[in-house]
């Protein structure tokens, strides 16, 4: 009970010696009956005479129940209201009946606390909550989205808001459809789960059998990632889909459709694994002609090539051939053997030798989500987290103790926690530079320190190590300096790449145009680095934090970022566009919708603001490209799991 609340109703000497409450000591008592209790006892001091004021009060008693005798009605003492009987005469005068003056008042509980009153009012129905309003503006952003696209682009990779067209960059395979088809099943969107759905049956197939050349990775996460998650979440996986807490009634695609479209895509990206002369794969694949070869420099980045298993070992549980997972896991297990610095890896690896490339170290682009996968492989493969893929955790663990010695800076003047650079490796010279990509790390990290469980469950289970809470605070930390990179800006959107202030550093810059934020001297964002491309990594990791920590702050800052979205990036007539300067107001607009902001950044901001745990994080992985896939929990751990 907080200290604000008013005075209990009781005293400690209206509680019995074992604790409890007599709720007879609370009960409400006739006034007469006190009033008569107090003449008589004190009737000793009023004697007159022999006759005593006792003597005078049982005497008025009797004559008051004589008269009630006399006076009886015919129904008795009791009204006739009570036996449903009318009183037709509205003039006859009831007498006073006995029960008048000896019923018994109600029983009533003790005062309830203010928190008390406030759990118990939880327990009505309640309006809409704002965040379920607050969701819903995200489902319309979506809807917005999809009608820009549906309307100028259907079938190509992605939008042209402003010119009214369409692009292929991404080989052609309609990117935009397959990467919002499972963000529409989840909203409950069911015009576009229908469009979307019956453009892959009638279209894809076809599509992959024409098309030419495709990135490994960029298709992997994107398409094939997209196929599964809708599968999985159409009914595809009976085994576990019942766990994602998306209402039955909403509308599904055809689940065995998109498993056939899955599997022709994955044997023709299986070309790029069976092409090389080593565990990494060939960057690019020619499905047309169901080839592979290296990217021109002959280089993979270390990233796409570790960024693939997520998606390859669930289409083999659900196909049942396992060469896609063995294909695929090759990958991390012939990383797990090459040298690296404390846990952190150059962004190349050459697929000739298989060895990497270079010094540059970076959590940024192609270094980012090696780091991320090496966590949700274990996460995903719960049968064989302490067995076989051991290791996998052990390498994600030493990896992030090497972010923290070697990466992790506080700027000045503000201390802003932040994740530089290693342009030439451990014994160059510091850089003080991050990519909005680097966002994904507080989220990876709360991921990491909980396992998917809340924190509160974690400390009340004795699940969180030391090194658990120092990153959990990391995270935390680190989440608020990506929402300070958006907040420092004049149209209040990230930038795709800040340096900072540190220390010792001259190197100086613009700020982000924001003078009121108390940060805009710690951050610098260069011309080159001033747009935005409507990038999920921020959202992601505030959605990831949300529902760890319970914390409402990260839902706070994710409606002030939607809400710079709505007003810098959405275009009449359909659709939301990347942006030249997020510094300047009004911003420049650049021609383009990224799948990733139907496909992750909605998505996110949706779950952010769901009341209702949807995809719970102990039972969903999401793969790289925000597509939820189920963890895979062998018969016997399926029926433990709660």
């Amino acid at each position: 009970m907080s200290g604000g609340s008013g005075p209990l109703p009781y005293s400690m000497r209206d509680v019995g010696a074992g604790g409890a409450y007599n709720n007879a000591k609370f009960r409400h008592r006739s006034r007469l009956k006190m009033f008569v209790q107090s003449l008589a006892t004190n009737s000793n001091k009023y004697r007159c005479g022999k006759f005593t004021v006792g003597k005078f009060l049982s005497l008025l008693m009797v004559s008051g129940l004589l008269y009630l005798f006399l006076h009886k009605s015919p129904e008795g003492f009791v009204p006739s209201e009570v036996h449903g009987k009318d009183v037709h005469n509205n003039n006859v005068r009831r007498a006073p009946n006995i029960r008048t003056f000896w019923r018994k008042p109600p029983r009533l509980p003790p005062r309830l606390s203010p928190n008390e009153i406030y759990k118990n009012n939880s327990l009505l129905q309640q309006s809409p909550s704002e965040w379920t309003s607050r969701q819903k503006k995200v489902k319309e952003a979506f809807e917005h989205a999809w009608s820009g696209y549906r309307n100028y682009a259907m079938g190509y990779d992605e939008l042209m808001p402003l010119s009214h067209r369409g692009t292929d960059g991404l080989g052609g395979l309609g990117a935009t459809i397959v990467d919002s088809l499972d963000t529409a099943i989840i909203m409950g969107a069911d015009d576009v789960v229908s469009e979307a759905s019956k453009w892959i049956e009638e279209n894809l197939m076809k599509r992959i059998s024409e098309k030419g050349q495709v990135n490994l990775f960029e298709t992997t996460i994107r398409v094939l990632g997209g196929l599964l998650s809708a599968y999985h979440l159409s009914g595809g996986d009976h085994a576990g889909s019942g766990d994602s807490g998306i209402p039955a009634s909403y509308k599904k695609a055809n689940p065995e459709r998109l498993l056939e479209v899955s599997k022709d895509l994955a044997d023709r990206l299986m070309l790029a694994f069976t092409s090389s002369p080593t565990a990494i794969p060939l960057s690019d694949v020619i499905l047309r002609d169901r080839t592979a070869h290296a990217a021109p420099d002959g280089l993979s980045s270390t990233s796409e090539a570790s960024t693939l298993q997520l998606e390859f070992s669930y289409l083999s549980r659900v196909s049942g051939d396992p060469k896609y997972d063995t294909e695929a896991m090759k990958v991390l297990e012939h990383m797990r053997t090459l040298p690296k610095v404390e846990g952190l890896v150059p962004i190349y690896i050459n697929p000739s030798s298989g060895q990497f490339s270079g010094e540059n170290i970076r959590l940024g682009s192609r270094g980012d989500s090696y780091y991320e996968y090496l966590l949700k492989v274990w996460i995903q493969q719960a049968e064989n987290r302490d067995s076989s893929l051991k290791y996998l955790f052990e390498m994600y663990t030493e990896a992030m103790k090497g972010v923290k010695h070697l990466l992790v800076r506080k700027t000045v003047p503000n201390e802003l926690v932040f994740v530089g650079e290693l342009p030439f490796g451990r014994n160059g010279d510091f850089s003080p530079k991050m990519d909005h990509l680097v966002c994904f790390l507080p989220g990876t990290l709360a991921l990491g320190a909980t396992k998917g469980i809340t924190k509160k469950k974690a400390l009340e289970s004795n699940l969180l190590t030391d090194e658990d809470i120092e990153n959990l605070q990391l995270a935390e930390d680190l989440a608020k300096t990506c929402v300070e990179m958006y907040f420092v800006t004049s149209t209040g959107l990230a930038p795709e790449i800040a340096y900072f202030h540190i220390e010792g550093n001259s190197e100086g810059g613009p700020d982000g145009g924001n003078k009121s934020n108390k940060y805009v001297n710690d951050i610098i964002i260069k011309p080159l680095d001033r747009h935005n491309l409507l990038r999920p990594e921020t959202v992601e990791s505030l959605f990831v934090l949300h529902r760890i920590t319970e914390d409402p702050k990260y839902r706070e800052w994710g409606w002030q970022i939607f809400e710079a979205f709505e007003k810098y990036t959405k275009v009449d007539s359909g659709g939301y566009s990347s942006l030249d300067d997020v510094t300047s107001i009004p911003p420049h607009r650049r021609d383009k919708m990224e799948t990733f902001f139907l496909g992750e950044t909605l998505k996110y901001l949706y779950l952010l603001f769901d009341e209702s745990n949807t995809l719970p994080l102990d039972k969903y992985v999401f793969n790289t490209e925000a597509h939820p896939l189920p963890v895979m929990r062998s018969v016997e751990q399926a029926s433990h799991s709660v």
